[in-house]
This record gives C-alpha cells, sequence and structure tokens, in this order.
C-alpha cells in the first residue's frame, strides 16, 4: 500500500472489490469499447486509481448500491471512491475481490455502445466470507482518445453466505 491519499484509495478500490481480471485475459484484452471495460477494470484491480479514471468520462454517471447510490457530474467519479470507502469502513469488510464473468450484451452503434457483463463479489464481511452475484451495465463513447465509459451502473443480488 501507498503511505499517501494514493494508497487510501487503493484501499477503497479493494475494498469496493470492482473487478479482478485474470492475467491471461488482462494480456488478451479486446479492442474497441470492451477494451474500455477491461481497461477500467483491470486498473481497479491493480489499484491504478488514475487509469481506472481516466477509462471513464470526466462526468461519468456511476449506479452503486453503496449511498447515496448514485454519482454524476464532475468530481462524480472521486466522490463515488470515498464512499466506497465509507462503505467498506463501516461493514468491517475485507479481502474483496469482484470477478469479470461472461459478457452478456455488447452493441455498437457508430461512436455509442452498450456492454453488460458478469460479475462475482467475494468478501469477508467481519470475517465471515461473502458472495454476490452480480451484473454491471455500461454506456460508452468512442472519443478523440478512443472509448470512454459514460456511465456504468452495478445491479446485484442479495450478499449471501460463501461456500467455503
Amino acid at each position: 500500500m501507498l503511505q499517501s491519499a494514493t494508497g487510501l484509495a487503493r484501499a477503497v478500490l479493494f475494498a469496493a472489490g470492482l473487478v479482478a481480471i485474470p492475467a491471461a485475459a488482462a494480456a488478451a484484452a479486446p479492442e474497441g469499447p470492451m477494451g474500455a471495460v477491461h481497461a477500467f477494470l483491470d486498473a481497479f484491480n491493480r489499484g491504478d486509481i488514475a487509469t481506472a479514471q481516466a477509462a471513464n468520462d470526466p462526468d461519468v454517471g456511476i449506479i452503486d448500491e453503496v449511498p447515496p447510490h448514485e454519482w454524476h457530474g464532475p468530481g462524480s467519479f472521486q466522490a463515488w471512491v470515498g464512499d466506497l470507502g465509507k462503505d467498506a469502513k463501516a461493514n468491517a469488510q475485507t479481502d474483496q475481490k469482484v470477478t469479470l464473468g461472461q459478457t452478456i450484451r455488447q452493441q455498437v452503434d457508430g461512436d455509442t455502445a452498450y456492454a453488460v457483463v458478469r460479475v462475482a463479489y467475494t468478501y469477508r464481511e467481519h470475517g465471515k466470507p461473502k458472495v454476490e452475484p452480480a451484473e454491471m451495465a455500461f454506456a460508452l463513447r468512442n472519443e478523440t482518445g478512443g472509448w470512454k465509459i459514460a456511465s456504468w451502473a452495478w445491479a446485484g443480488e442479495a450478499p449471501r453466505a460463501a461456500k467455503r
């Protein structure tokens, strides 16, 4: 862990458990809109907040299960990261990991795209293993620097005890 705000943010990212991409998948990340999704999630897995944020529009819209549940506009990404950290700390969550699963849908319409992926969030809450199957939906735009995430949403089932 880094000894700075970046270190705190790194802890928040792992607490949020966005996505762990296996090394083979990261090495063979697709191009186009899904390349942006992989870049975002892989950066989160590494705790690289700046790169994760760069994969998103500056005013990215985010919907997530942690309060206040919705962020948009300038500073939305950093506000979301801060709220994730507060939630993880309040719920004593550790060992967080979100594993990227199957792409359910990908649709490209010129300079815009839509994608839905399955994910699994595993973690410990007060030391007890939990799992939350979920889906993430992304809206993307092809901008001058390439594909960027315009908005994304987390839709998870209620967490349950994980099988050991």
